[in-house]
């Protein structure tokens, strides 16, 4: 994505990276998150004004671990090391990082030792969140420590002259709580960003590249009924309008209303030429007891696939596929590598590809956040009701249910889905949670109702609060409205005779269950 400045990123593995680049942008400047291992030529693409290193996993010295480009160093940009970012600016410039034997995750109280503009307006003690088990214990040549906690002489440090600044805490969670401060600070007094990034900047930018990479010939876009995909194919409309059609696929695995309400918005509303195919029985023939979920979205991503192929066939042979993919299913979709990025799932919009599939994908939000497409979806005309849909799995209720996919298992499921989004609604906290839904077990239990013994199903509901997706924890709802659900769901739902509330956070569990 083309800009005026841009942060760049290095991703060392942390399980934070993503939230460092959420930060920058939430802060009114564009970033992106590249390979620690990135060439200068793809950095330089982006305008860089500053670099962040990421934490991560490893040991600075340990062999093998990734260290830090070459041209970082003779770069005249300034540097911002997080954690094990930290320690690698010590590593490469003469400083000494060993194993702590005090070790320290979660809160720590630390002390401003010096005045910098990298911690200006901060208070003087304050806590934040350290996650790490090495520590820096002699700092390079040119540095001195800004900061210090009881297990870590330099919390913070910094080499002024050079612009080079380097932190043992990571100010990118919201368990620091004056970390967004730290974060300003290196873009605007350091950096000296104008901070011009706004979402909705990004959409005739986005319209052009469409033009761009679609000069001719029909177009298709992928069509699954939440924000994500309805915002792309706007974007695809405002490039290309004629050459466009929407498919809508309805695989069976869909909630309840869902394809009505897709063809009532798109084909009435915004008058986009739009094509619903009811595949729900190849879907399920393909499913036939599989109950791996790593194969379940392998075998849905190839099965839509191909039927987009089959009516781009229909179509004039249009070569291109619009979708919804986001940053965070790029993001959660990477291959491990080098010990550096953990494959977390495969999104089937992007893992979940054909090696010998014939269209050729656009993807206009691949590298945005989930809030930023909802306000790029409020600029596009899009509904209130649709742009704040929570979420849904583009392989739909098949990593809701867990074990084997039948017709049955999922009406049951879609009916308890159904009341608990209709309870939520209905005690006024759809909005304020993020994501809400309900999972069905490949599990059964004793029960008793009307006096007789039942052996039935269990459903799991789950409702998260979360600002980008990359972390969250579980909502906090009301002990009636949770003995509503529960109660209606067993009630009115065959089969099912107990429910449980999931009380996980991400991480360490997943939003979805599979």
């Amino acid at each position: 994505m083309t800009q005026n400045e841009a942060i760049v990123v290095l991703d060392y593995g942390s399980q934070y990276s993503q939230l460092i680049v959420r930060r920058v942008r939430e802060a009114g400047v564009y970033s992106e998150l590249v390979r620690f291992d990135a060439d200068e030529a793809t950095v330089a693409a982006l305008n860089p004004k500053g670099i962040i290193l990421s934490g991560g996993p490893n040991s600075v010295y340990a062999e093998g671990a990734p260290q830090l480009p070459a041209w970082v160093l003779a770069s005249n940009l300034p540097v911002l090391g997080i954690c094990y970012g930290l320690q690698l600016q010590a590593h490469h410039l003469g400083g000494k990082v060993e194993p702590s034997n005090d070790r320290e995750f979660g809160h720590a109280v630390i002390t401003i030792t010096a005045e910098s503009p990298l911690l200006a307006d901060i208070p003087t003690e304050h806590s934040v969140w350290m996650s790490h088990g090495d520590r820096l214990e002699t700092l390079p040549a040119g540095w001195h420590p800004i900061a210090i906690s009881p297990n870590s002489p330099y919390a913070a440090a910094a080499d002024e002259d050079r612009r080079w600044y380097g932190l043992q805490f990571h100010p990118e969670v919201v368990h620091s709580p004056y970390g967004k401060q730290v974060l300003h600070n290196f873009l605007y007094r350091i950096c000296a960003c104008a901070g011009s990034w706004q979402p909705s900047h990004f959409i005739q930018e986005a319209v052009e590249r469409i033009q761009q990479q679609a000069p001719s010939g029909q177009v298709i876009c992928a069509l699954s009924g939440g924000v994500d995909s309805a915002v792309a194919a706007l974007l695809a409309h405002q490039a290309i309008v004629e050459r466009l059609t929407c498919i809508f696929v309805d695989n069976g695995l869909l909630r309840r209303g869902e394809a009505e309400q897709v063809s009532r918005t798109f084909r009435d509303h915004f008058q986009i030429e739009l094509i619903t195919v009811d595949a729900a029985e190849e879907f399920l023939a393909a499913l036939a007891g599989v109950t791996d979920p790593e194969q379940k979205r392998k075998i849905i991503g190839e099965k839509f696939i191909r039927i987009f192929e089959r009516e781009a066939r229909n179509l004039d042979d249009a070569a291109y596929l619009v979708q919804g993919t986001l940053y965070p299913d790029v993001i959660e979709s990477t291959a491990p590598d080098r010990n550096v990025a953990v494959k977390i799932k495969t999104h089937h919009n992007v893992g979940g590809l054909p090696d010998d599939m014939k269209l050729k994908v656009i993807e206009p939000l691949r590298m945005l956040f989930k809030d930023e497409v909802r306000a790029a979806g409020l600029a596009l005309g899009l509904p209130e009701d649709w742009v704040w849909r929570h979420p849904f799995p583009g392989p739909g209720l098949a990593v809701r249910l867990l074990g084997a996919i039948s017709f049955e298992r999922l009406e049951t499921l879609r009916h308890a889905d159904a009341i608990f989004l209709e309870e939520l609604r209905a005690a006024g906290l759809y909005r304020a949670t993020q994501q809400a839904f309900a999972v069905l077990l490949p599990v059964q239990s004793v029960g008793v109702m009307g006096d007789y013994r039942t052996y039935a199903d269990t459903i799991a509901i789950r409702a998260v609060s979360t600002e980008d997706f990359m972390t969250a924890d579980w909502a906090r709802l009301p002990y009636e409205l949770l003995a509503k659900v529960s109660s209606r769901i067993v009630n009115e739902v065959t089969g099912v005779n107990r429910v449980v509330y999931d009380i996980s956070s991400k991480p360490p569990a997943t939003i979805e269950w599979e």
